[in-house]
């Protein structure tokens, strides 16, 4: 069986996600029962999208309930512009860290930081993220509440799906 690349995932895959994302500790069995495929199949499937990190399988916690109280997000400017991969790579190393990535407009990176408290947010900003060279402004947003925390639906996707092919 020809596995697809990882641009190129048919239905079969993005049904495994789907029921994983419902359910990350569903047994293979189980998910080839019910889309009526072998055990091996969906373990070959499983294996392959791991492997290409297209899947992760972690247990997600609620912050709050655990004691993150503060959840923030930083927007960053780094000058020189030069030193923006630099300064992702010293920030992406902090523990509070839960979100990072470049972006485009006024800043050059976006930071999620989750504390345990503004004292905690205080902290991560003054010794931390305020002393990487190259970081010359902040603006931070902070959480009040957070009313939805998720992976977006995988059927968005859907028009831009191959149908699984008979030979698979």
């Amino acid at each position: 069986m020809a596995l697809p690349s990882p641009n190129n995932l048919d239905d079969l895959d993005f049904k495994i996600l789907e029921m994983l994302l419902r359910d990350g500790r569903k047994s293979f069995t189980e998910i080839a029962d019910e889309l009526k495929v072998s055990v091996g199949t969906v373990r070959n499937r499983y294996n392959y999208l791991v492997e290409e990190n297209i899947l992760t399988i972690v247990g997600r916690v609620n912050p709050e309930k655990i004691g993150f109280h503060t959840y923030a997000q930083i927007y960053i400017k780094v000058k020189p512009v030069d030193l923006v991969l630099e300064v992702a790579k010293q920030i992406e190393k902090l523990p509070e860290v839960s979100f990072l990535a470049m972006i485009s407009g006024a800043h050059d990176l976006e930071v999620n930081l989750m504390c345990r408290d503004h004292d905690h947010l205080l902290e991560v900003m003054s010794k931390s993220i305020l002393k990487i060279k190259g970081v010359d402004e902040t603006f931070t947003n902070i959480y009040f509440k957070v009313f939805k925390y998720a992976q977006p639906e995988l059927d968005l996707l859907k028009s831009n799906r191959k149908t699984v092919s008979s030979s698979k």
